[in-house]
């Protein structure tokens, strides 16, 4: 952050008194009033919830211009990372700063590969929940317990420490998840072979039995690829923001991610491509597709399309184009154009982007609409849908909690509020209450 020494000036109009308040600059975006000393100065806090107009933190991680639909990963483009890319290497350029050469990429994919099982006891955990239990809720606990297994990597003041945890989150969250899947239908769990790459290596743990032999797609692992890396990292949201605030305390690491799962798991916030499968589901058919558009325009109907439009983005969401273009492959690749919910979601798709109403409203399909899609297509089902969005964001949560970590700036969370509740109540004891 630099300081040109601008600042504002805050006026009490009660008193007449002013304060003034540094402004700092960033590299780029919008400039922030450092309002550390606030309290001190005036005797009052400020008000923001929600903390949309509040800067939490310094970060060098991600940068999101929502106005301009910009969504770049240490300065890189990401649609430039999604297209020529692998998921690791987009991992090792949040964790170092930098896109890693050849010999660095093998040798973090070694480092992976020694990490992507779990301790054996592990497996007997998942037996403790019920056959019927949601995968997240399984992953919340599973991911939680790690720090059970590990805890010869929870010094969080050794660096070693942190980065060996690090690593055993990103490589080991693949396992996690699958075997959630797998745990909730009643097939044995398939361990992890590291001749795979960290894509197909989930989908082998999803979908293959020790009955036959199952080789990935390539065009699937390419999609599961692309969608890994757009949901890696995307700023301050509310999990990243949870696994920051956990992590203040100093909790170990595998706490804050359960933690960031957990966040995750709210339907505002990871649950929106379910919500979209949900929403084709009731539309049911393309012959219904005017009646829904029609009530999404009616001010009156509380129906609303999911998966359009983004609380971030005011133009177009960049992920999305990477996206679509990742759907269309993938519907070829499997054959199933002609499957009635995926001929709802092309169709409603090219009204959205012909349609004056969602143009002038800026309602353009979001990378949640189609990733929503693209599971579906691939046998995935709803339950596993945030689930994978977890498995993604674990590498942009354990990067934002290590810059946490080494931030010489860095408190223990602790907002405060507007108390509007009663006070200085008389005490009546028990027997003279009425």
């Amino acid at each position: 952050m630099s300081n040109e020494k601008n600042t504002v000036t805050l006026v009490d109009n009660r008193t007449g008194k002013s304060y003034e308040f540094p402004i700092l600059d960033g590299s780029t975006g919008p400039s922030v009033v450092d309002i550390r000393k606030f309290y001190s100065d005036t005797g009052m806090f400020t008000y923001d919830p929600g903390f949309t107009s509040t800067g939490s933190c310094e970060s060098k991680i991600t940068y999101i211009d929502g106005d301009a639909g910009v969504l770049r990963h240490r300065g890189y483009a990401i649609d430039d990372l999604a297209k020529n890319c692998d998921f690791l290497e987009v991992a090792y350029l949040l964790l170092r700063g930098e896109l890693p050469n050849k010999a660095e990429l093998t040798a973090f994919e070694g480092t992976m590969a020694r990490h992507t099982m779990v301790h054996e006891q592990l497996a007997k955990f998942y037996q403790g929940f019920r056959r019927d239990a949601h995968p997240m809720a399984v992953m919340c606990g599973v991911v939680g317990a790690l720090s059970a297994f590990y805890h010869d990597s929870t010094d969080i003041s050794d660096p070693y420490n942190r980065m060996v945890s690090q690593h055993r989150l990103i490589a080991k969250m693949p396992t996690i998840a699958a075997w959630a899947y797998k745990y909730s239908i009643g097939q044995p769990f398939m361990y992890p072979k590291n001749d795979l790459s960290y894509a197909e290596n989930f989908l082998y743990m999803m979908f293959a039995t020790p009955c036959e032999d199952y080789k990935v797609s390539p065009t699937l692992a390419r999609a599961m690829e692309r969608i890994l890396i757009l949901h890696a990292d995307h700023e301050q949201n509310a999990s990243t923001s949870t696994v920051r605030l956990a992590g203040s305390s100093g909790a170990n690491p595998f706490a804050c991610i359960a933690a960031g799962i957990a966040s995750l798991w709210g339907p505002a916030h990871g649950g929106a491509n379910e919500a979209v499968l949900k929403m084709l589901s009731e539309i049911g058919t393309v012959d219904r597709i005017p009646e829904f558009v029609k009530k999404a325009k009616d001010k009156n109907d509380p129906f609303r399309l999911m998966g359009f439009g983004h609380r971030v983005y005011k133009n177009y969401d960049p992920r999305a184009t990477i996206m679509a273009e990742t759907c269309r492959e993938v519907l070829a690749e499997l054959g199933v154009e002609n499957e009635p919910l995926l001929q709802v979601a092309v169709e409603l798709e090219r009204i959205a982007r012909e349609d004056e109403y969602f143009i002038e409203k800026k309602l353009y399909p979001n990378v949640d609409f189609y990733s929503g899609i693209i599971f579906r297509a691939m046998g995935i089902p709803v339950s596993m849908f945030t689930c994978l969005f977890a498995l993604a964001r674990t590498t942009g949560w354990v990067a934002q909690w290590s810059e946490m970590i080494e931030d010489p700036h860095q408190k223990i969370g602790r907002p405060r509020q507007l108390f509007t509740g009663e006070f200085d109540k008389t005490f009546v004891a028990l027997d003279e209450r009425k």
